[in-house]
């Protein structure tokens, strides 16, 4: 059973960074795609970035592209979302997730209902306030 633990939360003010993780345990990840989810305060949760576990091809959320950066380390199992200039609307609970390419992707991206992603992490808080 694949499980998802994400880390790396905090609060920083506008423009500054932060380095989510997302460590996976109990499977391979191959044919997977792996992604980002946020949801803030009285807002649905919204797709982010999702990364291809083997040919690396990434999608970003227009609210977050040219700030975010998503990437793998194979060697350890583990999904980073890097995050420079934050603002305070990036303000909400971060959660990794996985599935098959095609679903995560789609979820991702907004054309498929995330009910159908199967793993999900625990989520972790990024407040950005000045």
């Amino acid at each position: 059973q694949l499980q998802l633990v994400e880390s790396g939360g905090g609060s920083v003010h506008p423009g500054g960074s932060l380095r989510l993780s997302c460590a996976t345990s109990g499977a391979t990840l191959n044919y997977y795609g792996i992604g980002w989810f946020r949801q803030a305060p009285g807002k649905e949760r919204e797709g982010v970035s999702c990364i291809n576990y083997n040919d690396g091809k990434t999608y970003y959320a227009d609210s977050v592209k040219g700030r975010f950066t998503i990437s793998i380390d194979k060697t350890q199992g583990t999904i980073y979302l890097q995050m420079n200039s934050l603002k305070p609307e990036d303000t909400a609970v971060y959660y990794c997730a996985v599935d098959w390419d095609g679903t995560l992707f789609g979820a991702v991206r907004g054309g498929l209902d995330q009910k159908y992603i199967s793993y999900w992490g625990q989520g972790t808080q990024v407040t950005v306030s000045s």
